[in-house]
């Protein structure tokens, strides 16, 4: 929860590849307090059955930056379900996955958003997730 001298930092996956929340995935939280100061790591959490992290360490005051660390190749790996789905997908759209090394797996095996954040405003940041490319926005 934010408070009038620190922000606070929520987020959420869609794995878009399947139309369904991203559970189980491990999200790492650090901040620094300017753009030239060092990462303090603040701990983690991992998403629930709704794809989201509902219990990320709050900031400290006087956070400017905020990164939140994704560890989504254990997620693609760790489901088979959601791989057999993709292989079939990309079997018929003949997908990089299938022409290059013949398994699915993530092109992007970590993603770290960086963001710039204020005093006493929250920040949602939702993670768009798929084996081949990720999109994040600042939701509400």
């Amino acid at each position: 929860m934010s408070t009038e001298t620190t922000a606070s930092v929520s987020t959420h996956i869609l794995d878009t590849s399947v139309g369904r929340p991203a559970e189980g995935v491990a999200v790492g939280l650090a901040a620094r307090s300017g753009r030239d100061a060092d990462w303090q790591a603040l701990g983690g959490s991992a998403t629930d059955a709704d794809g989201r992290c509902k219990d990320l360490p709050a900031l400290p005051e006087g956070t400017t930056h905020v990164r939140l660390d994704f560890a989504v190749e254990a997620y693609f790996e760790n489901n088979a379900e959601n791989n057999a789905e993709n292989k079939q997908a990309d079997v018929q759209q003949d997908a990089p996955a299938n022409r290059d090394s013949g398994s699915v797996g993530a092109f992007f095996p970590e993603v770290a958003i960086t963001f710039a954040v204020v005093p006493g405003e929250h920040f949602h940041v939702p993670l768009l997730l798929n084996p081949f490319g990720y999109s994040v926005y600042r939701g509400s």
